[in-house]
């Protein structure tokens, strides 16, 4: 059972909300982190759904028996092999370069994680609401990389990794990228 952890869903998602990237067309961070809230409620749902009429015999089948005797079948943020969530798992470095590419790639590894579910899984009252999320993990993904364009584009066009655009503030050099 995996919920959060990565490459799960919970440390990316939720804390793209706290980040809160203020961008120019608004702030995406705060806006695909409060959906990516909404995606973990959903997940929750499925597998409490899918956990919730267990019998002690279908736990141990299923080797379920270690996290039952912690959790019952109460919902706890896990990766699929068992690690459970850690807030080691925040990533921040401050600079909105970085950050988004860490947001992109955590975009990438929750729609993995959503095709391997797809792979696996063919009923289609779990399925489907897994290609409603897989689909918004792409969309979240695009987001993310117009607003890395848009801070690019502000920055020195032949050099936009020699500083963090939040502290340093270089002077603008005089090619024209656009």
């Amino acid at each position: 059972m995996q919920l959060g952890h990565s490459p799960g869903r919970l440390p990316p998602d939720s804390f793209t909300a706290l980040k809160s990237l203020p961008i120019k067309r608004g702030n995406i961070g705060c806006d695909i982190g409060t959906e990516e809230l909404a995606h973990l409620e959903m997940v929750s749902t499925i597998v409490h759904q899918l956990t919730k009429d267990l019998t002690p015999e279908e736990i141990m089948q299923q080797g379920f028996q270690n996290y039952y005797v912690d959790h019952t079948v109460g919902i706890w943020p896990q990766a699929a092999g068992g690690i459970p969530f850690n807030a080691c798992e925040f990533q921040s470095k401050g600079d909105p370069i970085t950050d988004l590419f860490e947001d992109m790639a955590a975009e990438q590894k929750a729609r993995t994680t959503y095709d391997n579910i797809l792979r696996l899984v063919k009923d289609p009252e779990v399925a489907d609401p897994i290609r409603f999320l897989r689909a918004r993990e792409v969309v979240h993904f695009q987001r993310f990389g117009e607003a890395l364009r848009t801070i690019q584009e502000e920055l020195d066009c032949k050099n936009f990794y020699a500083f963090n655009p939040s502290f340093d503030f270089p002077k603008k050099s005089g090619c024209d990228c656009k």
